[in-house]
């Protein structure tokens, strides 16, 4: 059954609702989230969309009024939307051709479209090379603040 039909938009739900719905992928999902809490210092915002692509609840994440990335839990994987706009398509082309990224994401980022608003990566996330690919163009798209210590 898919996430938008077991709770719909009057049914919030919980954090452990999110991570049973995962199954087996709630531990890369509990690691994307503990990564971004940790490195950027925001908390997840969970949302309902209508929107006709992917319907029912995810979790946004936003560094001020910047989204850095939005998470729609599926069972057993997750997607994550993270945007590349203009101002980071040219590092993350250089990471490209460096193949710093899985070629899954690699084909993913080909197949987009570009756009005046970036382009709008919808990435399926069932394994922790993908996950890596994840916190890599996080760190493109949002640059985590260094701490001195």
């Amino acid at each position: 059954m898919n996430w938008n039909e077991i709770l719909d938009a009057d049914h919030i739900p919980s954090t452990e609702d999110i991570r049973e719905y995962l199954g087996e992928a709630k531990s890369i999902w509990d690691e994307l989230s503990a990564y971004i809490e940790e490195t950027y210092q925001i908390k997840p915002q969970i949302a309902y969309s209508r929107c006709s692509a992917q319907p029912g609840w995810n979790v946004k994440y936003k560094k001020a009024s910047r989204s850095l990335c939005t998470l729609y839990p599926m069972a057993g994987y997750f997607i994550a939307l993270v945007v590349v706009g203009p101002k980071e398509e040219e590092e993350v082309k250089i990471g490209m051709d460096a193949e710093l990224f899985t070629t899954y994401v690699n084909e993913l980022y080909d197949k987009m479209a570009y756009s005046a608003m970036g382009r709008w990566l919808m990435i399926e996330v069932k394994d922790k090379d993908v996950l890596n690919d994840i916190k890599h163009l996080l760190t493109i798209r949002v640059r985590p603040k260094s701490s001195i210590t």
